[in-house]
């Protein structure tokens, strides 16, 4: 377990020192991965003082414990007078289950760009405006439906079903260039691109828009509906 994925809690009878002043009593102090400190009573919701993402957090176990966590000019400083315990403890972001782990049978879920495993060290970032389907690919983890150009459903793993090779088949040389007539060829630079075969003799590149072709702009450039509307392939065109 390492610091980047590790849930620190203190409890026990304490000095709560900030920048507006001192409390005490007994509390749990949360660290969390991002450097986030909170400090949590019996009493409501909100913690009695907290520091977020600070630039640095020392601690210290002897017998006792403190914490000290710098922001800027915030400090944060909890000092026990009576340690009641600490323990460190496996976290993630809490996301959407979408499924189980093929490799750990531990819970898929979905937070974010990202679908990650809880129990192993699978991760699937997930390509823009893409939802994962019910359905399981042949090597056991979920698919998902993305649309570039058209509506395509492949696995989560690049590995097994690489987007940018479906796409590419599908309309690779399909449209021409505006400017020279070249092809434009489906190619990844950053994003998912429809860039000028012609290049770098002519540097005509569109990245390729979530959502489906639906016809042909005035410009000649294929028309796309996405959820945001619908627009030409080349974004700066009003046609």
């Amino acid at each position: 377990m390492s610091d980047a994925d590790t849930l620190s809690v203190f409890a026990g009878d304490c000095l709560v020192h900030t920048d507006d002043g001192t409390h005490r009593g007994e509390v749990i102090v949360l660290l969390k991965p991002d450097n986030t400190v909170l400090v949590h009573d019996t009493d409501g919701y909100q913690p009695v003082a907290w520091l977020t993402r600070a630039d640095s957090v020392a601690r210290t176990r002897n017998g006792g414990f403190s914490v000290t966590a710098i922001a800027g000019e915030k400090t944060l400083r909890v000092e026990s007078e009576s340690a009641y315990g600490f323990g460190e403890y496996p976290g993630s972001q809490a996301g959407i289950p979408v499924g189980d782990c093929p490799d750990c049978q531990r819970a898929l879920v979905r937070a974010g760009g990202v679908v990650s495993c809880l129990g192993c060290e699978n991760r699937f970032g997930l390509p823009d405006g893409a939802s994962v389907l019910d359905g399981r690919c042949e090597c056991g983890l979920p698919r998902m439906a993305v649309a570039r150009g058209d509506r395509f459903e492949l696995c989560l793993s690049r590995e097994c079903e690489p987007l940018d090779g479906i796409v590419k088949e599908r309309f690779d040389r399909e449209w021409d260039c505006p400017d020279c007539g070249g092809p434009l060829r489906v190619l990844r630079r950053g994003g998912l691109l429809a860039g000028c075969e012609n290049y770098p003799d002519c540097e005509v590149g569109y990245v390729i828009p979530d959502g489906t072709v639906i016809g042909k702009c005035d410009c000649g450039l294929p028309r796309f509906e996405t959820p945001r509307g619908r627009r030409c392939l080349d974004s700066a065109c009003t046609g």
